[in-house]
């Protein structure tokens, strides 16, 4: 883990600043010579609306822990000239990004090199206790899909690689050429959904008896030709789900998901606000458990009154999980599969603290979903 910190710096020393940057961009492994990238941020204006009223607070802490290339984060800093970013990504590559991106903001800014579930150590080292607002855009990042040499995309040949810290772990390529096929076809069954696993990984053992599996290009042609025609017609490129697989198994992204929103629900402040957006239903799961876990009693049903220490600490902000508008999937087709949820920390002063309180009649969701066209209106069964 590493802490960049920013100072202020005046237009004299920005020569040297560029010169500091490129040093330090090296020792990451990061070539600034040529930044690579775009990014259109996902449902950035619903993000600022429901994280406004905890960002409005006074010397509020917002952590962004899906960083990237630093989109959301500039728009909190600009709209919001008092909050301070703690900004996480294990990409160094995102991180150089947002480093230049972000420079303006000064000491008002801190860069780290983490993974999300280590907020924790994140918030000790720098000082802090809690935070007010807090933002996860999960999933694959601009920079990772963007640029083939990651080896993330199926449709851009790559080396097969998939690692979103490219400085440790282990790769796609030696999970798909080292690992025994039945772990194969669980890996593509529970992290891809995909029912014609067992199809697919016969396809790779008999390919890599042969010869090592190293491109994303050859990985993709031989999931293409191990599916039925018939299913290769509908649901998108036939690989997708494959390399979803890969790329959780790679990065371990569910395990540090499982990890991460307990803690980041621990260390959010009273009246603070937390919103998550998933691309995926084992995603979207883990968080609406974590949450919904929260936003209940735990407390015996059959009482009339919440006793003290056992009434809900969330108050859901979101009605299931909010999904896109047909405008901003129209701006941005990447938000076509977001799935939006929201939380704030209950204040246990306002309930009366140490007092029994009576049971609420109403549900405690706090807002209106959103309803993709021709669905029904998501409820806790989903």
């Amino acid at each position: 883990m590493g802490i960049w910190r920013y100072g202020r710096r005046p237009d004299a020393d920005r020569e040297q600043a560029a010169g500091r940057r490129a040093r330090e961009s090296r020792a990451m492994g990061v070539d600034m010579g040529e930044l690579r990238g775009t990014h259109v941020p996902v449902l950035l204006e619903r993000c600022l609306e429901l994280l406004a009223p905890a960002l409005d607070r006074r010397g509020a802490v917002h952590v962004d822990f899906t960083l990237g290339l630093g989109g959301h984060a500039e728009a909190v800093l600009e709209r919001h000239s008092d909050v301070v970013l703690v900004g996480l990504d294990r990409d160094p590559e995102a991180l150089a990004h947002s480093r230049h991106r972000l420079q303006r903001f000064g000491d008002r800014v801190h860069l780290v090199h983490a993974v999300y579930d280590e907020l924790p150590a994140v918030l000790a080292e720098l000082g802090f206790t809690a935070f007010h607002s807090g933002l996860f855009d999960l999933g694959v990042s601009s920079l990772q899909l963007d640029e083939a040499d990651r080896g993330f995309a199926y449709a851009k040949d790559a080396p097969l690689d998939m690692r979103m810290d490219q400085s440790r772990g282990i790769t796609a390529e030696e999970v798909v050429n080292g690992y025994e096929p039945g772990e194969l076809v669980r890996i593509l069954r529970v992290y891809g959904e995909e029912k014609f696993a067992q199809r697919i990984v016969s396809a790779i053992v008999r390919e890599r008896a042969k010869a090592r599996i190293v491109s994303s290009a050859r990985l993709a042609e031989l999931v293409r030709d191990a599916i039925p025609a018939a299913a290769r017609r509908t649901g998108g490129n036939p690989a997708k789900r494959t390399f979803q697989a890969l790329r959780i198994e790679v990065n371990a992204e569910l395990a540090a998901l499982e990890a991460a929103v307990p803690a980041a629900l621990d260390f959010l402040a009273p009246k603070g606000r937390l919103v998550v957006m998933s691309y995926q239903s084992l995603e979207d799961r883990i968080v609406k458990r974590a949450l919904a876990a929260r936003a209940r009693s735990t407390g015996p049903i059959d009482l009339p009154v919440e006793l003290p220490g056992t009434g809900p600490t969330l108050r859901l902000l979101t009605r299931g999980s909010e999904p896109p508008t047909a405008a901003e999937v129209a701006e941005n087709p990447r938000a076509a599969s977001v799935k939006l949820r929201a939380a704030e920390r209950i204040d246990e002063q306002d309930q009366g603290r140490g007092a029994a309180r009576e049971r609420p009649r109403m549900s405690t969701h706090g807002g209106r979903g959103r309803r993709r066209p021709g669905e029904h209106q998501e409820g806790e069964g989903h």
